[in-house]
């Protein structure tokens, strides 16, 4: 496919690959934001990644700035990771009964974060949402689920509303294939809003089984909560006798060593009651996990009524690259984190300001988003604001450099600990022309 965008660099390999992709898979990716359908041009096939960089099918590098969207907190092909890995590989790849590496990964996130006793481990993300919410409804016998618009909780059926992230990029709002009846049990409110929810649980709260919510979203580009939200919806829900899910598949054990929660809480109205965790806790495999209280996660099979299971929960080769992953992830891990994502995102603001952009930059711990317009972002209606011909100008043009940026503009950015000085120098010296290009797309198109 070529590029949308005349005069920047042809990506042949990759054209010839997407082309081979379309034939036998479903608009030629996997994942749909990976189409680069928001920002035109041809999706880069990466053939390997090593540290703070990616290389692709035409040979060409990159600075990462995705992170596999969040999971390699470390870098890609970390040693201690890769030799975790081998070892786990070598006693083979799965086995259908427990094994110790999901009991030490247990372990290790139940150490991390402090209202969380009992995990049970699954594959995704969007697995770990749905069983929560499963897990919700069958202890409060209630059906009903309220979710904040632009959050996203993986592609659930009863959560595929106003949910952000690629359904955002598209424009849509609900997805084909959701039966009315699932979408019918789920509230939608605006994000950081205390009265619409006050108001949706005095009209139906002895329905309302759970809030879910991104504990700090980012799936809309980064949208914090507003001081005293997370606590009011803790309130809420507590004196309604609905559960708070807290999501942090994006979030846990990036933001801090305890995830959001780490940054934010403990709450004085109370912790939430279930977590979800993913992404960095496995490192870069599909492991994710769920968790809360032991007396709640008693209701799960085989001890209690509500049933999840899954053939490669716990598989032994993720566990150990997600334990890995953990142990590796150290207080001076985290420092490094913070500034590189200050380093990377004051000088694209500087150079952004310079070039007169509108830009608004906000952050959840190290992950940071750039919105293409003036003001705060704090909600979804807000985040939509966002130039989308200036996000895409700016995106191609720092590809263009060597450096790929999140192929829509809503999501978060990611670095990692092998983002060193020459990697922080290369993003920051091809900035200025990505800033003028941005420029050039509000002259042309205007916000």
């Amino acid at each position: 496919m070529p590029s949308a965008h005349p005069g920047h660099t042809p990506a042949p390999a990759s054209a010839a690959l997407f082309a081979r992709a379309q034939a036998v898979v479903p608009g030629g990716v996997n994942s749909p934001v990976r189409a680069f359908r928001s920002v035109g041009g041809t999706p880069r096939f990466v053939a390997r990644a090593a540290g703070a960089y990616l290389i692709d099918a035409d040979g060409r590098e990159y600075v990462d700035l995705i992170g596999s969207w969040g999971p390699m907190i470390l870098g890609h092909a970390h040693p201690e990771v890769l030799a975790a890995v081998a070892q786990a590989a070598a006693r083979g790849f799965s086995y259908g009964t427990p094994s110790e590496n999901e009991v030490a990964l247990a372990e290790e996130i139940v150490a991390r974060v402090e209202p969380v006793e009992q995990v049970r481990l699954v594959s995704s993300g969007t697995e770990a949402t749905m069983s929560a919410l499963r897990l919700a409804r069958g202890i409060t016998g209630r059906s009903r689920v309220v979710k904040f618009a632009g959050c996203y909780h993986g592609h659930v059926d009863a959560l595929l509303a106003s949910a952000g992230s690629g359904v955002a990029t598209f424009g849509l709002p609900d997805s084909a294939g959701v039966p009315p009846s699932a979408a019918a049990e789920t509230i939608v409110l605006p994000y950081n809003d205390i009265a619409a929810l006050e108001a949706a649980f005095a009209a139906d709260g002895e329905h309302i089984a759970a809030v879910i919510t991104e504990a700090a979203p980012g799936n809309m580009g980064v949208v914090p909560p507003l001081p005293g939200f997370t606590e009011a919806v803790r309130r809420i829900t507590r004196a309604h006798g609905s559960l708070l899910i807290s999501d942090e598949v994006m979030t846990g054990f990036r933001c801090s060593r305890s995830g959001w929660y780490g940054l934010e809480g403990p709450y004085a109205a109370g912790a939430p009651d279930l977590f979800t965790f993913g992404k960095v806790m496995g490192g870069g495999f599909p492991a994710a996990a769920f968790g809360g209280p032991a007396a709640l996660m008693a209701w799960l099979a085989p001890d209690g009524p509500v049933y999840q299971a899954g053939t490669l929960s716990g598989n032994p080769v993720a566990t150990a690259a997600g334990l890995a992953t953990l142990q590796a992830c150290t207080p001076q891990v985290y420092r490094h984190l913070d500034t590189v994502a200050a380093a990377i995102a004051e000088a694209a603001g500087a150079e952004l300001g310079k070039a007169g952009v509108p830009h608004t930059i906000q952050w959840a711990g190290s992950m940071f988003s750039i919105f293409f317009a003036d003001g705060p972002v704090a909600n979804y209606d807000a985040a939509k604001r966002t130039s989308a011909p200036a996000y895409a100008a700016f995106f191609h043009s720092l590809l263009d450099q060597g450096v790929h940026l999140p192929p829509s503009a809503f999501e978060a950015w990611f670095v990692s600990a092998a983002h060193d000085d020459r990697a922080v120098d290369r993003v920051v010296a091809a900035l200025p022309a990505a800033a003028r290009a941005a420029a050039d797309s509000f002259a042309t198109i205007g916000p």
